[in-house]
Parts: C-alpha cells; sequence; structure tokens
C-alpha cells in the first residue's frame, strides 16, 4: 500500500504522548506539507506559528476549553489565515496535510477546534499576531508509545453512494 495512503489510514487523535522532543526539522517538513495544501485562486492566505516552550504550551491549553492536554505535547501549531473569501477551507486543507504529515513521521496530532471559538482573540494576542487573522486551528503534536487500533466505527459502506443518494 502506498506510504501516503498508510498515513491517512493510521491517523488518528492522539490526546497522550511521550516525553521525546520533535526536532525543528521534522516540524519544518510538516510545516512545508502544510504550505503546499490547495487553496483558492492560489491565494494561499494560511500562516504558522509553531510553539515547543513549555510555559507556552500550557498557556495555550489553559486559554482553550477542550484542549488541555496541550500542555503535555512536545508541540503546538496554530494555523492563521488572513481573511479572505475561502480562509476557512485553506487553512482546513493546510491543518489536514499537517496531521498526516505528522503521521507520516509517527508523531500524534490532535485537531483542538479553531475559528469559532470565543477564545480565539486569546490566542491571537497570546502569539502576537494580528488581530486581523483567523484562528483556522490549533493542532497538539507529540510522540505516541503505540498506535491506536483502526478505526472501528467508521464503514466505508455507510458513507459511499454510487451515481445518486
Amino acid at each position: 500500500m502506498n506510504e501516503v495512503i498508510k498515513a491517512i489510514k493510521r491517523r488518528r487523535s492522539y490526546r497522550s504522548y511521550t516525553d521525546k522532543k520533535i526536532s525543528k526539522n521534522i516540524l519544518k517538513e510538516i510545516i512545508d506539507c502544510a504550505r503546499l495544501a490547495p487553496t483558492a485562486i492560489n491565494v494561499q492566505p494560511s500562516e504558522f506559528v509553531v510553539i515547543t516552550n513549555k510555559e507556552m504550551l500550557k498557556k495555550v491549553a489553559d486559554i482553550t476549553d477542550y484542549g488541555k492536554f496541550i500542555k503535555n505535547a512536545a508541540a503546538c501549531i496554530i494555523v492563521l489565515c488572513k481573511e479572505t473569501k475561502y480562509y476557512l477551507e485553506d487553512g482546513c486543507a493546510a491543518t489536514e496535510n499537517i496531521l498526516i504529515a505528522a503521521e507520516s513521521f509517527s508523531i500524534g496530532s490532535c485537531w483542538v477546534a479553531g475559528d469559532k471559538k470565543a477564545y480565539c482573540k486569546k490566542i491571537l494576542e497570546l502569539i502576537g499576531a494580528p488581530e486581523t487573522y483567523k484562528v483556522v486551528s490549533i493542532l497538539s503534536l507529540g510522540y505516541y508509545d503505540k498506535p491506536i487500533e483502526a478505526h472501528g466505527k467508521r464503514k466505508l459502506k455507510g458513507v459511499i453512494h454510487w451515481e445518486k443518494f
């Protein structure tokens, strides 16, 4: 099976990580994959803030409502977009590339909300981003001890339709 397909099928949401650090080179590779995501009319509105400092990780975790585990991650990537017509679609495409790229390095990740959360303004302030940017996603990353079991609840039979719904 193709390595990309394997990474997509292995990807899970991990909220528990080992203490192992992620090298800057790997983080750069992951962001490089994110920047290559498709964007509407090639506007490329996405920018990325990579956080590895434990104090900053704790601050991000404390601001979120369902991302308290971020404080134990090796890194956090905040996907930001300039406000364009399709910023959300573009930022989500970049986010998905991050999740798959991380899995290709056996790094677990978890997508912790973004755009519609009330705390986004606080996140922008914390990272020093202009308030005109949109927080599309906050992603925790870290090495996992062992992969989570295969998706048991997602079945192709129930979601695929040929020719008509």
